[in-house]
């Protein structure tokens, strides 16, 4: 018997590398935040419209349906043409907080697939606040060995981008006054 154990435990050790592979991909995660020298309010009133992403400056042009009601959908068109359909899942305005995710997209315009996010703004103190823009997602090729430009590299470094440009640019705003 404990032989047979034994030969079971080396057989599935030498098993789980291809197990492993064989799942295809698992989902990827990314948190950035930013300090702002501005009350939180003053921040939730910059970003806390679903229907108004002016703020970010990868988006052009934005138009949605629904408002800031659960099931609301928005249409972001981005700098060189491409296009992101979200829709609203949660909002809580009294938190500072929402969350949407991306109903379509073609994957040359951002390299994933099955994408959720959150925005949140916290007040540090009376004159300060952090926001936090958090997503999990699946890059955009469902299987093994994705092309470089699909890969989990790739969908990482492209919401790592978008959330990083996005917060730097409202922090710029809102510091600056306007």
């Amino acid at each position: 018997m404990k032989l047979l154990l034994a030969a079971a435990a080396a057989f599935s050790i030498v098993l789980l590398p291809v197990a492993a592979d064989a799942h295809g991909p698992t989902r990827k995660k990314v948190t950035e935040t930013v300090e702002i020298n501005a009350p939180a309010e003053k921040v939730w009133a910059a970003i806390g419209n679903f229907q108004d992403m002016s703020w970010h400056p990868a988006v052009t042009a934005n138009v949605g349906q629904g408002g800031n009601a659960v099931d609301a959908t928005r249409k972001l068109t981005l700098q060189g043409g491409g296009t992101i359909d979200e829709v609203l899942y949660k909002f809580e305005p009294e938190q500072k907080s929402y969350s949407y995710r991306i109903a379509e997209v073609d994957v040359k315009v951002l390299p994933v697939t099955n994408y959720s996010s959150t925005i949140t703004v916290t007040p540090i103190d009376a004159t300060h606040s952090k926001v936090e823009w958090r997503g999990a997602f699946y890059r955009g090729y469902p299987n093994n060995d994705p092309p470089p430009e699909l890969s989990d590299e790739a969908a990482i470094a492209a919401v790592t981008g978008v959330y990083r440009g996005g917060l730097d640019a409202l922090k710029a705003k809102l510091e600056k006054g306007s």
